[in-house]
């Protein structure tokens, strides 16, 4: 739209303040409430068929077709043959419950790549001061507030932000068993408050929205169920912001395996969607297969939840869909038209 970095982070910001509100308010863990579970379900299903799908994207074994949305790369290549290699390897270390595996592969997969030239070395040492972030902190455009383009903006912002965050935070917690006999995931409110407020400090820092991110799925994949999970994540970023040069020697094809085995994990909640109701199971193929094809969480989440609406009111089950449904399948609606 021709407008600043300062205009969009100005946006993130404001984003950031009203999902504080909305979370205060209870709409948002009222939203996560009213997604029926077979959805939810789903949404786990889609996450994993997506990073799967980023996974094998960044290792070049998926590649953009003249012919076809995507089609196979070069098989013969070493960022595709390592991918491979890693999956291999780090899929006996997890079948052998090996602690640890993912990074494992993450490490064997880095040094193979060394003779490959895919793995870069660092020049300058392993070790580096971080750069400050006085150029980008704080720097808002406030006079921009109330204008048609930061509505139009802030609009945007917050339906994607909002269902991504939503579809992550559904997908994880059903793969972590941590949604009840009805759905509901316990303690959502303040998950939802951690994201609400990360995005406002992050927009402050400098930022895009600081959100729920699907990588926490390898968490889960190897044990985290607690927020010490994301605390012990959180230190040891800071401290990889002192040895970065090391980090970032990491290259695609390494951390790809863990990618795709992740996403792998993510498909076992499929089990527990009823695929006997067409109701059920129409929605949650919808959501299933529309995440990794149109490259969104949120386009998932859309159209099974349209889909579910018109559904159940064309089948006589009407009543299976709640107040909250009806006002999101408008809103939705109002989405694609507008």
């Amino acid at each position: 739209m021709g407008h600043s970095w300062q205009f969009a982070l100005t946006a993130v910001f404001l984003e950031g303040l009203i999902f504080i509100i909305l979370t205060f308010l209870n709409i948002r863990e009222k939203i996560i409430d009213a997604i029926p579970l077979g959805i939810k379900h789903a949404i786990s299903a889609g996450i994993g068929l997506f990073i799967a799908f980023i996974g094998f994207q960044n290792a070049g074994v998926i590649v953009k077709n003249d012919n076809v949305m995507v089609g196979l790369g070069q098989m013969g290549s070493p960022s595709v043959l390592l991918c491979f290699a890693g999956v291999i390897v780090t899929g006996i270390l997890l079948a052998r419950n090996v602690k640890g595996a993912l990074l494992i592969g993450i490490f064997l997969v880095t040094l193979a790549g060394i003779p490959f030239g895919l793995t870069e070395l660092p020049q300058g040492g392993l070790f580096s001061m971080p750069p400050s972030v006085e150029s980008i902190a704080f720097k808002f455009e406030f006079h921009n507030i109330l204008t048609i383009d930061m509505l139009i903006v802030l609009f945007t912002f917050l339906f994607v932000d909002m269902f991504d965050t939503l579809g992550t935070l559904v997908g994880v917690a059903s793969k972590a068993n941590m949604l009840d006999e009805k759905g509901k995931q316990p303690r959502a409110k303040q998950a939802l408050f951690a994201d609400a407020i990360g995005t406002a400090l992050g927009a402050m820092l400098g930022t895009s929205t600081v959100t729920t991110y699907v990588e926490s799925a390898s968490g889960v994949a190897e044990g985290g169920q607690t927020g010490l999970t994301s605390f012990t994540t959180a230190m040891l970023f800071i401290v990889a912001l002192f040895f970065s040069p090391l980090f970032l020697m990491v290259p695609a094809a390494a951390t790809a395996p863990a990618l795709i085995l992740v996403g792998s994990f993510m498909l076992s909640p499929i089990l527990k969607i009823d695929f006997n109701d067409l109701t059920e199971a129409i929605p949650a193929f919808f959501t299933i297969i529309m995440m990794p094809l149109t490259y969104s969480i949120v386009e998932g989440i859309v159209f099974g939840m349209l889909s579910y609406v018109l559904l159940k009111a064309f089948t006589g089950k009407v009543k299976q869909v709640s107040l909250v449904m009806w006002v999101l399948f408008l809103f939705f609606l109002l989405k694609f038209l507008v």
